[in-house]
């Protein structure tokens, strides 16, 4: 039998991270994918550390022609690719964040490409052999602004939303295909992430209080047991003490 590979797209310290240790503890072989390869090194080494195999590619996941390069060249170096996790961008860090009421075609149409089009591009590239064959899954990191409504979000919300729906709806289309879909929505800070430590390092020098976290392995366990049941489309974690 082949070894089974997982493309974490976006990789970093956080849920990137903690999804290739735990696909790699029941014998995955994780291509870990970033826009440089500065970290790569740290993160190979926590992996190897824990007899995971890995491989560490350059590429900018939101740009398509980058992006289907790299999935190329991980199915060329490694084999078929069984899995992709899909977890670049801020989740809902509030960068850039243009109140609700005050939105235009123009100021929505910024977070909705940067939050929709890439997975969808990541989509068409990486299904096909995955139908082919009859057998994948594809794990997409969502906003709980998707989910329910939450002003303070304002911008973000509407694309955050997109992408649930768009991997729900993609979820139902693979039913008795052999391939699965699922988004993994996330309200809190991801412990380890890089949003995390700058809303620490904020914190300490304000005093200010750290939202409500969420461990990455946690998460990471919920979708491997995702991956085995593939009997549901989402799973919901919610470190906030209000969804709204």
């Amino acid at each position: 039998m082949s070894r089974k590979v997982i493309a974490v797209l976006g990789v970093g310290p956080g849920l990137g991270l903690s999804m290739a240790h735990r696909f790699g503890r029941e014998g995955f072989v994780t291509a870990l994918v970033s826009r440089n390869a500065e970290r790569h090194e740290g993160y190979r080494a926590s992996l190897s550390a824990a007899g995971i195999e890995s491989r560490g590619y350059v590429a900018d996941v939101a740009d398509e022609g980058e992006l289907r390069g790299v999935l190329a060249r991980i199915a060329s170096d490694l084999g078929e690719i069984d899995t992709v996790y899909f977890g670049p961008g801020n989740l809902e860090s509030g960068a850039g964040i243009v109140p609700i009421t005050e939105l235009d075609a123009e100021t929505v149409r910024g977070p909705y490409e940067a939050t929709l089009i890439p997975p969808v591009n990541a989509v068409a590239a990486a299904l096909p052999p995955m139908l082919e064959r009859g057998d994948g899954a594809l794990f997409f990191a969502g906003g709980l602004s998707g989910k329910y409504p939450m002003p303070l979000l304002g911008s973000l919300a509407p694309a955050t939303a997109a992408l649930r729906m768009y991997v729900l709806t993609l979820a139902a289309a693979l039913e008795g295909r052999g391939v699965y879909a699922a988004t993994l929505t996330i309200g809190g800070l991801i412990e380890r992430g890089d949003i995390h430590r700058f809303v620490q390092e904020h914190a300490a020098r304000t005093g200010e209080a750290v939202p409500g976290t969420l461990d990455p392995d946690d998460i990471a366990d919920t979708a491997w047991n995702m991956y085995v049941a593939r009997d549901r489309a989402e799973a919901e974690f919610n470190a906030l003490t209000q969804p709204v």
